[in-house]
């Protein structure tokens, strides 16, 4: 499975839960790739702002996230294929926190900035 690579470099986010990197208009026209089927970011520019984030730090091509060690360092081997950040700054809404905790999914922040 592949991720949709960013067609520029304005305008790009990166995905809150999993920092797969796209632009503004993809993840409003496709989606997330990894997390569309539990986020709904699909034609849900709101939904968009809340999860995903314009404030990031690097950017992995990742080509074969299973067969990657860094893949595994990032928490991401499991993904699509695809840009991914190295951080992404900014925390999910409380609403959506629990709608992930009561759909059981695993959340864990990829602010590294709040790591001490």
């Amino acid at each position: 499975m592949s991720a949709s690579i960013p067609n520029g470099l304005k305008d790009l986010r990166a995905c809150k839960i999993c920092s797969l990197i796209k632009t503004l208009d993809q993840f409003d026209n496709e989606g997330c790739d990894n997390c569309d089927d539990f986020l709904h970011l699909k034609g849900n520019r709101d939904r968009v702002f809340d999860c995903t984030s314009s404030n990031f730090d690097g950017m992995i091509a990742m080509m074969d996230p299973a067969d990657s060690w860094v893949a595994k360092w990032q928490r991401v081997d499991n993904f699509a294929r695809g840009m991914y950040a190295i951080s992404v700054s900014g925390e999910l809404p409380d609403a959506i926190k629990r709608m992930l905790r009561d759909k059981d999914v695993p959340y864990r922040t990829r602010d590294l900035s709040q790591r001490t």
